[in-house]
This record gives structure tokens, sequence and C-alpha cells, in this order.
């Protein structure tokens, strides 16, 4: 029987801080507006209506006070299918937030806007009338018609341009109370990435962590186009959960706003510490779900192999473990990765999941002490010795870890050229196995020690330093007299070399006496 899931949903939208929602038609420009006022491009914008269809929060800092800002999906008057599932969406976040930036655009007023203004006019003690897209001055006037919409606050501004976001800050801090204060600092928690191809179940996930439904779940594949945020706590960790678009094969992603989805799903791995590549049990893992991997594996991000929708499995004996058995056949990128199954709609086997994810975590900020790793290093050579090569020997001369998250290594050597690869496999599986970081991907780099010589190198004996200026002296001398031009003078200069190459070795040989 599986372990309890007990989570302590924080949901997507942080209600302990004042909640900011950017509410309007579709293309008016809120995502924009949104990604002004944090400060990244976390929504994306596009001409094409409708390309934001989930809520999606963010810890906004105004004024330093810390504030959760939501862009939310464009309301249309459609009353079926997906564009009612976004509106209504949106329509919700109107009774629980502490304020909302009603967005319009200066130069257009559709049906939709003036649904919109009748459905906030109840609230308006709490909307700013944002009108943008007020990009040049010969604009300005044009704010001043809306005050007639019965809205006590009208603000114009250009979120393209960044112009009017000073007054805009202004009177969202005098309508909360609050005043600038110095910035504080962030808390740290543990950001997990869900990955993986269409309809594996991602936002189903998602929506179990926190507690709300804060990603549209539908059969059509590809309905989550922005990177969904939320949080969450477990056993006393508190977690980012990042619910990411889709990733197709290239030859699928058709449409601009998609070819966004993706590339913004990969960025996200480097914003994560832990990435669940999530993967629909039945289908198995494909092709595209090992390009991830490697993705996930080359930036040294923890991966979880989430095998999901266990519960469609026919209740065949060990088919669970012959479906794990061949993706570690056919996928050996992974085969350091932890592998758990789970039922994602039921909520079986997350917590074992949730448990899994700590512990890669955990590892990702191991940090091994030097001088523990170098007597490791002088056992595992001197156990297994490195293979020789036809023009020399390789020899490990000391190691550091030198950071964390990812977990990296660096080995001193004597030569790099023509390093054993499979030694430093070797020395990395002793890594995973002996020092804690069995779950995880490591990298190694090596770095050829050159020797100082001011330190070591003692250079030309002073013998030698005497030979040099007796035939130096002789050859100035017989070139002087020109005597290297005349017969047979080069070979009197070979004469003097030799003598004074005799001088030197009777030197060496008294001194040896």
């Amino acid at each position: 029987m599986s372990e309890k899931l007990e989570i302590r949903n924080k949901a997507d939208i942080d209600r302990s801080l004042p909640l900011i929602s950017i509410i309007g038609r579709p293309n008016v420009g809120k995502s924009t507006l949104f990604n002004r006022l944090i400060g990244e491009r976390r929504a994306i914008t596009d001409p094409t209506p409708g390309v934001t269809r989930d809520p999606i929060p963010a810890r906004y800092l105004l004024g330093n006070h810390p504030v959760t800002l939501v862009d939310s999906g464009g309301v249309k008057l459609d009353k079926e299918g997906l564009d009612f599932a976004v509106s209504e969406k949106s329509l919700s976040l109107i009774e629980i937030s502490d304020l909302i930036l009603f967005v319009l655009e200066c130069t257009d007023l559709t049906g939709e806007d003036m649904m919109l203004i009748d459905e906030l006019r109840p609230y308006s003690e709490k909307v700013i009338l944002v009108v943008n897209k007020v990009d040049d001055v010969s604009r300005n006037d044009l704010v001043w018609n809306y005050f007639s919409y019965g809205y006590q606050r009208v603000v114009g501004i250009s979120a393209a341009h960044g112009l009017g976001f000073e007054e805009l800050e202004d009177t969202m801090l005098g309508m909360l109370n609050l005043e600038r204060l110095e910035e504080p600092e962030e808390p740290e928690r543990i950001k997990l990435a869900i990955l993986g191809k269409p309809n594996t179940g991602k936002s189903t996930l998602t929506n179990l962590l926190t507690g709300r439904d804060i990603s549209i779940v539908s059969e059509i594949a590809g309905t989550t186009r922005d990177v969904m945020r939320g949080t969450f706590e477990y056993k006393g960790t508190d977690y980012t959960v990042l619910d990411t678009a889709g990733i197709r094969r290239k030859s699928k992603v058709e449409e601009d706003v998609e070819y966004y989805s993706v590339n913004r799903a990969i960025k996200t791995i480097d914003e994560a510490d832990v990435v669940l590549l999530m993967v629909d049990i039945k289908e198995g893992l494909a092709e595209q779900d090992k390009k991830i991997a490697s993705l996930i594996v080359r930036r040294g991000k923890g991966i979880v192999l989430v095998l999901n929708k266990v519960d469609l499995l026919a209740n065949v004996p060990n088919q669970v473990e012959a479906i794990k058995d061949r993706v570690r056949f056919l996928f050996p990128i992974l085969s350091f990765a932890p592998m758990v199954t789970i039922s994602a709609l039921e909520s079986d086997g997350v917590a074992k999941m949730l448990d899994t994810v700590w512990a890669v975590w955990k590892q990702l900020n191991k940090r091994i002490d030097t001088a523990e790793l170098n007597e490791a290093l002088k056992e595992w050579t001197s156990t297994y010795e490195i293979p020789r090569a036809s023009d020399g020997y390789f020899k490990i001369l000391y190691g550091t870890q030198v950071s964390t998250t990812p977990v990296r290594f660096l080995l001193f050597v004597n030569r790099i050229k023509d390093f054993p690869e499979t030694y430093l496999q070797y020395i990395k599986n002793q890594l995973r196995k002996e020092m804690g970081f069995a779950n995880i991907p490591i990298e190694i780099n090596l770095r050829e020690r050159r020797r100082n010589p001011s330190l070591r190198d003692k250079g030309p004996s002073q013998d030698e330093l005497d030979a040099k200026r007796i035939v130096k002296r002789s050859t100035s001398s017989s070139r002087s007299k020109g005597i290297t031009n005349k017969p047979g003078g080069k070979a009197r200069l070979g004469k003097e070399r030799e003598r004074a190459e005799k001088i030197v070795r009777n030197r060496k040989q008294r001194k040896g006496k």
C-alpha cells in the first residue's frame, strides 16, 4: 500500500499576500503588462488573440512589498468550448482579488470590453482602469474619454514601451495602503519542473500538488502554453512547481505560439532544481523524451522519471518491472535517474515521488571535503590503475569538488591528451557509489597541472651556462676575426665548441670527486 499523500496546499495563488489580477479581453496587452511589472518574459506575448489560457501567477515586488500578480486569459463572449473555460477561470479572480488592473485599449472598444465594464462596475473600489497602448503624446487625450465609464482611477500606459508605470505603481501602492520599502530577501525553496510530451498528465499532477486547478486539463493536446507556477509544502519543505507545455518534435510544432511554448519549457530546465520527466506508462519513452533527458543531464539538473497512468495498466504480474527494465535498456543515459510509477488522477504513488525528489535535491546540494575526496581517489586509483598509453602513463594528482547544483568535480592530471574516457566513467561510478551521488548527473573536468619553472624546473645548470658562454665567446671572437669565412673556418669553430664541452665535462668530474 502506497504512503498517504499529505500535502499542505499553498496553491498557485498565494492568498497570504495582496492579490492583484490583470483582467481584460484578448489582445489588449495584459501579458505585456504582466511581463513588464515582474521584470521578465514569463507570459507568452503574441498578436494571436487568446494565447494566454491559464491564469499565470507570479511573486511581484510592488515598492518592495511582496504581492501576488496574476495574468489571466482573455475574456470572450463565447459561452462554450475552451474559450468559455478560459473566460470562467479569468472571471473567478474578480471576487478574490484585492486589486484589479482592468486593461482596455485606448483606440478601440469591443463588445467584450463593454461586457467587462458592466461586470466590474460593482467592484470599482478595487479597480484601476488601465488604458494601454498610449504609445505617444498624441494619444494622451484619448485617456480622458475613459473617465466617462464611472471608474475613479484611470491610468494611461504603454506596456510595450514602459510609459506610465510610475503613476500606475503609485496608484497601486495607495490603494493597498503600502509605502516603498528596502528590498527583502527571497525565501529558498525547491523548484520542481514537470516536462514531457503532450497529454502525459503534467497538468493533472500540477493541480494535484497545488490543490487548485491552475492548469486547464483537456484531452486537446497543447492546451497548456505558458509555464504555470504553483506552490505547496510537503513534509516541512516548500516547493515551487512549474508545469510546462508538452514538448513535441519540431516537425509537429507549427504555430508560432507553440514554438515559443516549447522554447519556454526548455528554458525552464535552467530555472528548476529537479525535473520530473513525465511519461505515459502505456506509451513508454519515445525518442523525444531521450532528447529532453539529454538536455536535463547536460545542465546537471536532478531528474526523476515519472511513469504516469499506472491505473490504466492491466493487472498482469511483473508488468511494471518489465516496463522499467525496458526503459533502462533503451535509455542508458538515464541509468542513474530514479524511476517511480504514479497515477496523478488517483494520487497514487505521488508521496513516494516527492520523497524521491527531496532525496535527489539533497544529493545536488551535497559537498565533499577535498581531503576526503583525495583520500578516496588514492584508494580508487590504487585498486584499479589508469591504463597506460603507448607514449607514457596517466596520473591523477589530486581533485576537488568545484560546485553543487550542478555537481561538478575538477581533477588535476599529469596529461589530458587521450586520457581514458572509460576511467573517468569508473571515477564517476565510484563517486556515485561511495560518496552519496547515486541519483544525479555528475560532471568531471580535467586540468593539466603545468609545472611552475620558478618553483620546480631548475633550468640549465651553472656548468651548462658556462659552456654556452665559452662557445658564444669563441664564436664571436672567430667571427670578428673573419675566421669563419676562411677555408676551414667552420671546422675550427666546431673544435672550439668541442673544447668548451670538454671543459664542462672536466668540471663535472672534479665535482664528482
